[in-house]
């Protein structure tokens, strides 16, 4: 148990105010729970759909530092979620969301559903589910979870959600490029209404929009931003990467390389199969970026400027991801791409925040 959870939790709504400049403060607020916060991707598009987060739970330091450096009125709690007593949350929160981690499950003694998922991040975010009793719970994953263990891991899941006495709507797999995101990226999103308000609360997933979003939306004035991208630190080539990836041109590839330098460079890869489109890849200002990882170097999915032979910065990683220029992401340069990279996409966020808001206010009107 956690008597300190409940500490500071009310906001100064004028402190609110201020740092959320994006939210429609005549609109009712609903309030929500967040598991595996990281760095506040999630969060920032529900808060800018409405809703007001009474806790945020993550593990890593940098994260829970980047959390409460931007929103210093957030309730934060750095700790395992292990080790976390939601039972005092009882009935008092409208959802619960959280990207938990894709696992595989035991299958111990093959009771099935909830009991399988013991041992894993699942399981904990389902007991918090359980302690919490929310409105409506939403998970978000990788496209891969649908096809993860041929299957058996997303059909424990489904069995399990159901065992808390919640009704899944059927998994949906949101295109960020459709929802205002200049990224090629793919979220498996799950959302469960408890079984006492089915039929009252009237979800609908987001409507994408027709036109999708390229990397010069991000970087560049104009659709989505006021200004061209801010300067800021960013990861270098080494002279002999440099001068190979000076080769290839924007939208390009290995492939694109002259060929005994494409064989120097990817040596016994050259000859196995698949397209390995990732490596020695430039990206294009006139195509959405490729989905972003955890470092903008990485052989295997490169992402190197249109323009300059160089990856991308910090903030150029932060525009595609859709933050704010005003977010700040602390920690080392690593960190701070490793946070971007893991986080959900503030604007498709914010476009599924706006059907969770709706469906919440349908059960109230």
């Amino acid at each position: 148990m956690q008597p300190s959870l409940f500490g500071g939790l009310e906001s100064d709504d004028s402190i609110h105010k201020a740092q959320n400049s994006t939210s429609n403060h005549s609109r009712r607020q609903f309030t929500t729970i967040e598991l595996f916060a990281g760095a506040g991707g999630l969060a920032l598009g529900l808060e800018q759909a409405g809703f007001d987060h009474i806790l945020l739970n993550e593990v890593d330091k940098w994260a829970c530092q980047t959390l409460r450096h931007n929103r210093p009125n957030w309730k934060v709690l750095e700790q395992s979620i292990t080790e976390v007593d939601f039972t005092a949350y009882k009935d008092k929160v409208d959802i619960v969301t959280g990207g938990f981690p894709c696992q595989a499950f035991s299958y111990a003694g093959n009771k099935g559903g909830f009991e399988d998922t013991r041992g894993t991040l699942f399981f904990e975010f389902a007991r918090a589910v359980k302690e919490i009793q929310p409105k409506i719970m939403v998970g978000e994953n990788v496209r891969g979870l649908l096809n993860h263990d041929k299957g058996k891991t997303l059909a424990t899941i489904k069995q399990a959600i159901a065992d808390l006495g919640y009704h899944l709507l059927e998994p949906k797999v949101l295109h960020a490029k459709f929802y205002r995101v200049p990224q090629k990226r793919e979220r498996l999103i799950l959302i469960a209404i408890r079984n006492d308000l089915v039929g009252k609360i009237d979800f609908h997933w987001p409507t994408p929009e027709t036109q999708e979003y390229v990397l010069k939306d991000a970087l560049k004035k104009g659709r989505l931003f006021g200004c061209n991208v801010p300067k800021s630190q960013g990861q270098v080539y080494p002279a002999k990467k440099k001068a190979v990836l000076d080769l290839v041109p924007a939208g390009g590839y290995w492939r694109d390389l002259p060929d005994h330098i494409a064989r120097e460079y990817m040596k016994g890869s050259y000859f196995l199969g698949g397209g390995k489109t990732g490596l020695a890849r430039r990206l294009s200002w006139d195509e959405p970026s490729l989905t972003l990882t955890c470092s903008p170097a990485q052989n295997q999915t490169e992402r190197c400027h249109p323009d300059e032979t160089r990856p991308l910065t910090v903030r150029e990683y932060a525009r595609i991801q859709t933050f704010p220029d005003e977010w700040e992401f602390c920690g080392s340069m690593n960190q701070q791409y490793k946070q971007i990279g893991n986080a959900v996409p503030v604007n498709l966020a914010k476009a599924l925040g706006d059907s969770l808001y709706q469906s919440l206010f349908s059960l109230i009107n």
